[in-house]
């Protein structure tokens, strides 16, 4: 009952329109339009207010200042299924030729509001959203579905509402601290084939959307090293979260979906008075979560919804980033980034991950940020992420090979004001 009511403080305002937003792994690959420019780099900088949410040192704000953005997120994602000639009693086959996911367009809003309190202190609060797994393979011209149980699906929202306070410890050293206040919503359709493999087979499909919570806590800080370079580091901790009651057949540790932790950090270099170039290095620690980490393997040996269920079987992901910005005019700035990072999923954990293809590396992206008054900003981002395919034998069906694809496109929009 607890959790409930923490939830729908929050959970309106944003799950309405908030969608798994899958680029490395279930992570963004930046918050704030100014770092998803530049392929999420930035955390030795402070761009705008949403800066804070990479790292809570670089919440900076002169006066009074408030943001709100959207991004349009549009993946493409699909599974093949080969076809085979032979087929082995006990095997689980799925039906070829495969599914394209009929989600292909998400609204992503977030929302900030910074106050300075003196020349040393800056205070304020952010909400953005995360996720990562969110598809919907109809049954319409299969009626048996993916996994033979009608239309097959699970649907992620991540909220974060973070409190943040940055402090100017030395004229080169600043500090942040920013409590992480984290909601996810889920549901997951089309899975009851998998009862016989569950602790809680009514626990497992079909039960709508659940809610969960959790709190942890991100810390940064950002050392000016000379006039032309600084550099940052940002840690969020892992968050435990209540369990998913509803779908405790289906996550290992009775329904357990926690947050890894994830550390970011990165150097800045000014060129010049008109170019910067960023670099910085994101690892996120999948291994920590055993509903994201446990192999397909373990339904072997343990049920689904066991402390050792199988789960996605996702391996830590390190991201390299580099981002570029020309300050044009005194108005007006541009961007530029690249990204990558090896996609967490390796070819045995296929079959689970046609409901989570989480397989991007590569991210090209561009943006712009244009004064449009003395006090009004706005802010532009677009990006793309070209088509990565992982294929390996279907577990269950060892002479049948899946493949689980993705592509990605996006763009995005905020606007700032001073007051």
């Amino acid at each position: 009952m607890r959790k409930r009511v923490v939830v729908s403080v929050v959970a309106a305002s944003i799950f309405m329109s908030s969608p798994a937003f899958a680029t490395n792994g279930y992570f963004t690959h930046g918050y704030g339009m100014t770092h998803k420019g530049m392929a999420g780099a930035g955390v030795a900088v402070s761009e705008e207010l949403m800066s804070a949410a990479n790292n809570p040192a670089n919440l900076l704000v002169k006066g009074s200042e408030f943001s709100v953005g959207l991004e349009l997120f549009a993946p493409d994602r699909n599974y093949a299924v080969a076809e085979v000639n032979e087929f082995f009693p006990g095997a689980f086959y799925l039906q070829s030729p495969g599914k394209r996911s009929a989600k292909t367009l998400f609204a992503i809003p977030e929302f900030a509001f910074g106050q300075q309190l003196n020349d040393q202190v800056n205070v304020g609060i952010l909400i953005y959203a995360n996720g990562g797994m969110n598809t919907e393979y109809q049954a319409d011209a299969m009626p048996e579905g993916t996994f033979y149980a009608g239309t097959t699906g699970v649907d992620l929202k991540q909220l974060f509402i973070s409190p943040t306070l940055s402090y100017q410890w030395t004229q080169q050293l600043r500090l942040g601290v920013a409590p992480v206040l984290v909601v996810q919503q889920f549901s997951a359709q089309g899975l009851a084939s998998f009862a016989p493999f569950s602790q809680a087979p009514t626990s497992l499909s079909d039960n709508g959307s659940d809610f969960s919570s959790g709190i942890g806590l991100q810390l940064g800080l950002t050392y000016l090293m000379s006039d032309a370079i600084s550099v940052g580091a940002s840690y969020r901790s892992a968050v435990s979260m209540g369990e998913f009651d509803q779908y405790a057949g289906l996550f290992a540790e009775q329904g357990d979906f926690d947050l890894p932790s994830a550390l970011q950090v990165g150097l800045a270099w000014q060129i010049n008075g008109a170019h910067q170039l960023l670099l910085d290095l994101q690892h996120i620690n999948y291994g920590e979560v055993s509903s994201v980490a446990n192999p397909i393997g373990n339904i072997m040996s343990a049920p689904l919804g066991a402390s050792n269920g199988a789960g996605f079987g996702w391996q830590d992901m390190t991201v390299y980033k580099l981002g570029y910005q020309w300050q044009r005019t005194e108005q007006q700035k541009i961007r530029f980034g690249v990204s990558y990072g090896e996609q967490p999923i390796s070819s045995s954990q296929v079959l689970f991950n046609i409901l989570a293809p989480g397989v991007q590396e590569w991210h090209f992206t561009t943006g712009l940020s244009q004064s449009l008054a003395a006090n009004v900003q706005m802010n532009l981002t677009a990006f793309y992420s070209p088509t990565k395919t992982v294929t390996g034998a279907n577990y269950l069906a060892p002479n049948q090979q899946l493949s689980i694809e993705m592509q990605q496109r996006g763009i995005g929009a905020s606007v700032a004001w001073a007051f």
